[in-house]
């Protein structure tokens, strides 16, 4: 009884020194509290979500969960997310984006997570329009992915490390199906497959001018 009490406090002390150093980031706020789905709005397949150890956690059909806070949308934004995948695993982190009952999202964008998934866009990818090739994070290991968007400009980091800086073509238009344009909208994570499970956690954004 006393290991398992112990075990739970170590347990508390990590999720709340990880809600302390989100919010010690000058002009961040959390998005998820790291202990209810408070905030967020899930589409097909809810059961493919739980949330464990102060994460989200996705494995399961395809799903897709989305930020539906009041102070949504965002246009220009500085976004953080911790991640940590296991081996053979596909997710992704979209922005302005905006909720659909089903299937992939159309709006917006999506960061790709993935580094050992048979899909060749690793993590760090602008999806289908920058691709990173090599992997730059590590299976059963937490990263931090950024996307920064400022004007026509994406930027996209993990660990601090500069990945994807993309500026949009002036008088860029939409896509069939999938836009694909710098516009506004909310975020969401995806869960990609039965086989493939993935965390999210320390979901924290600051609004840029």
């Amino acid at each position: 009884m006393k290991r398992a009490f112990s075990i739970q406090l170590v347990a508390l002390f990590v999720l709340a020194a990880s809600a302390h150093a989100a919010e010690k980031e000058e002009g961040f706020k959390n998005l998820f509290d790291g202990k209810s789905f408070d905030g967020w709005k899930i589409n097909e397949n809810p059961k493919s979500w739980k949330i464990a150890e102060g994460a989200m956690v996705c494995k399961g059909p395809r799903s897709h969960i989305f930020y539906a806070g009041d102070d949504k949308p965002f246009k220009n934004f500085h976004l953080k997310v911790d991640v940590l995948t296991k081996p053979g695993s596909n997710g992704g982190i979209y922005f302005h984006t905006k909720f659909q009952k089903g299937g992939w999202p159309k709006a917006g964008f999506e960061a790709q997570v993935n580094n050992s998934h048979g899909d060749p866009k690793r993590t760090g990818s602008l999806y289908a329009v920058v691709n990173v090739t090599k992997a730059p994070a590590k299976d059963n290991e937490w990263f931090t992915e950024e996307v920064i968007v400022n004007g026509n400009k994406i930027t996209i980091k993990v660990d601090g490390k500069t990945l994807v800086d993309y500026t949009e073509p002036e008088g860029k238009k939409p896509g069939r199906g999938f836009t694909r344009k710098i516009d506004e909208g909310t975020f969401a994570f995806q869960c990609h497959d039965p086989k493939s499970e993935v965390h999210f956690k320390n979901v924290r954004v600051k609004r840029l001018p």
